[in-house]
């Protein structure tokens, strides 16, 4: 039967290892069934609240993010003037892939502190520091005002922007997967990838409307900052939004379970002194600090997290921040031409993202990730072949082929990376690894693609990338397990009634203890 992973007996993976049945038998007296009060009823409303506060916090901090995805171009022109029009935005690209190299950082910093303090209070920090960054780039002067500094500062900022990002989608979806029940994680998480369409619209959108109001030169002279400078007082009201919630039951079991384990060692029946001292064992909670706990006991689980992120990011960011800028690099259409065609198939992707977060609840987190990583390892190619024609119609057509395979990702990532770790360690675990992956991959992507076009002259090196990363994402999902429509682990069921809950105990009453 499941066990209630926030007792003292699973703080320390080690002591099932050492001492099996002594373990088994502490946990019989502890835990002899499943109890109605280790089942959480979830409130349909407070997770309706907490989601859309997660995913609004989560839309605005991507609507920071995206803003420099689709104003590279023009910052290529204010922050590095010399050079072709490739180095400009080899330069501009460089400066976005900068914020990528501290993730792994912010990401090491916020996510043992949220395993500490909590998701709120870290979430609430890293959306205020993200939106301090962008406000501040939206205040630089230009290179032909102060020179060098110009792009020394935009560096900088961009680097605080890069360590605040890296404790928030480990947050948000920690968030999210710990206050959903589990029978419905998959459609209560997709709504995590909702607010980043969502941001990312908001951000192309208005990126778009400057440039066809403005125009080019007075976007190059002061027209580029509006956006940044929009950023500033949206992370306010995500800051508001997220002081509003209330802590995830999950953390709150995981904390209650810390404060009684000193009282059940005391309590429980000790027969034989190795067990006492099996007991003093449990309640240390071992002496590692959390990121060397992270690191020593859950590698593997890290590594197929890496594996599975970067595949994702990879697709993830070619589709959502490179395109615009292939179409108008090699195709040579208007700048807000190609942001409209993006901003058309993200509108659709957020239309069908929340059904197909249903579909892996009902089918399993397997089936829809490995969907998404095949078609793009079959359909990359000829998509852009079609993108290739140079026709609006194709162009939508080859984005359209992309945009289905990555919705499969986009729905179901949020649900299934927390559940590779356990509620102690989730955070922190799930930032580290889903931090360096995008650091190495998926910030990338934009620069490496770039690269190897102007490397290779071969305008479908896009395509090769991709599916080459997708074969990647297809092994790693291949090797991870099945959790839709179960526990958390670290955690006790989920549900969304009592009736449910008295289903389960009673379902589970004959069954033994191990």
């Amino acid at each position: 039967m499941p066990v209630d992973r926030g007792s003292a007996g699973e703080t320390d993976p080690y002591a099932r290892k050492r001492h099996p049945a002594l373990f088994r038998a502490v946990q019989r007296r502890r835990n002899p069934k499943l109890r109605r009060s280790d089942i959480t009823v979830t409130d349909t409303h407070s997770v309706k609240r907490a989601v859309k506060a997660a995913a609004l916090g989560n839309a605005m901090e991507w609507f920071d993010f995206g803003i420099y995805s689709y104003l590279a171009v023009t910052i290529g022109h204010v922050f590095f003037p010399g050079g072709s029009g490739t180095t400009q935005l080899l330069s501009s690209f460089a400066t976005f892939a900068v914020a990528f190299v501290v993730r792994p950082l912010g990401g090491s910093f916020f996510g043992p502190l949220g395993d500490r303090i909590g998701r709120k209070k870290v979430l609430a920090a890293t959306i205020l520091l993200m939106a301090t960054g962008t406000f501040c780039v939206g205040l630089i002067p230009s290179y032909a005002s102060i020179g060098l500094w110009a792009p020394v500062l935009l560096i900088f900022f961009r680097l605080v922007q890069g360590f605040s990002t890296g404790g928030e989608y480990g947050g948000a979806s920690t968030f999210m997967a710990e206050y959903a029940p589990d029978r419905r994680r998959g459609f209560f998480c997709s709504f995590l990838e909702f607010g980043t369409l969502a941001g990312y619209v908001a951000a192309a959108s208005l990126v778009a409307g400057l440039r066809a109001w403005l125009g080019p030169d007075t976007m190059d002279a002061w027209g580029w900052r509006i956006p940044f400078l929009v950023g500033g007082p949206l992370g306010l009201v995500g800051l508001y939004l997220r002081m509003r919630l209330e802590e995830t039951p999950a953390f709150q079991r995981l904390e209650a379970s810390k404060t009684n384990v000193p009282e059940a060692a005391e309590t429980a029946a000790q027969p034989h002194e190795q067990e006492q001292e099996q007991f003093a064992h449990l309640s240390e909670n071992a002496p590692r600090k959390a990121f060397g706990r992270i690191f020593a006991e859950h590698w593997p689980r890290l590594l197929l997290c890496v594996c599975l992120v970067g595949a994702y990011n990879i697709t993830d960011y070619m589709l959502l921040s490179y395109m615009p800028t292939y179409v108008t690099d090699q195709l040579h259409y208007k700048e807000s031409h190609g942001l409209l065609v993006l901003i058309g198939v993200m509108i659709a992707l957020m239309a069908v993202i929340s059904q197909v977060g249903r579909l892996n609840d009902h089918y399993g987190r397997k089936p829809l990730l490995m969907a998404g990583m095949l078609g793009f390892v079959v359909l990359s190619l000829p998509a852009f072949l079609l993108v290739r024609q140079g026709s609006l119609l194709a162009v939508i057509a080859g984005m359209g082929m992309l945009g289905l395979c990555l919705v499969c990702l986009l729905s179901t990532m949020s649900a299934a990376l927390p559940a590779l770790f356990p509620t102690d360690v989730r955070y922190g675990s799930l930032s580290i690894s889903y931090n360096l992956a995008v650091s190495i991959f998926g910030g990338t992507t934009p620069l490496v693609i770039t690269a190897l076009i102007d490397t290779t002259g071969n305008p479908l090196m896009p395509a090769y990338y991709t599916m080459a990363a997708a074969l990647i994402g297809v092994v790693a999902v291949a090797l991870m397990t099945e959790t839709a429509r179960r526990p958390l682990e670290g955690s006790p069921p989920s549900v969304t009634t009592k009736e449910e809950a008295a289903r389960l105990v009673s379902s589970q009453a004959q069954q033994p203890t191990f």
